[in-house]
């Protein structure tokens, strides 16, 4: 996920949501991984929490079931000025964004989805 625009990530979150609906939102047997990267990352930021406050309640409400997972391409973050203490603690930080996604297929069986 690579937006900047507000109205395309809750749409992303929807998308997310209705698929576990209709998969069977079984933890045991699907998961869903958003790695977020480039403009993404501000929304993430613990700085702009009051900003994007909605948003970011939505998208932890969606990772408490674990069949979702937030990841965020740490490089990207860094280049934006943010560390790890920075970002919401429900988001993972990954070497690589782009590594993980190759990760998450190769490993992990995911299918990858835009």
């Amino acid at each position: 996920v690579t937006t900047g625009d507000l109205a395309i990530m809750e749409h992303v979150l929807d998308r997310v949501s209705h698929l576990s609906k209709i998969t069977g939102a079984d933890p045991f047997e699907q998961s869903i991984v958003l790695v977020l990267h480039g403009s993404s990352i501000k929304f993430f930021a613990i700085e702009n929490t009051h900003k994007y406050e909605a948003m970011l309640r939505r998208a932890q409400s969606l990772t408490v079931s674990d069949v979702l997972s937030i990841k965020m391409c740490k490089l990207a973050a860094e280049g934006q000025g943010y560390q790890v203490k920075d970002i919401h603690g429900f988001v993972e930080l990954v070497p690589m964004g782009d590594a993980e996604i190759i990760r998450l297929q190769y490993e992990e069986n995911h299918a990858y989805m835009q």
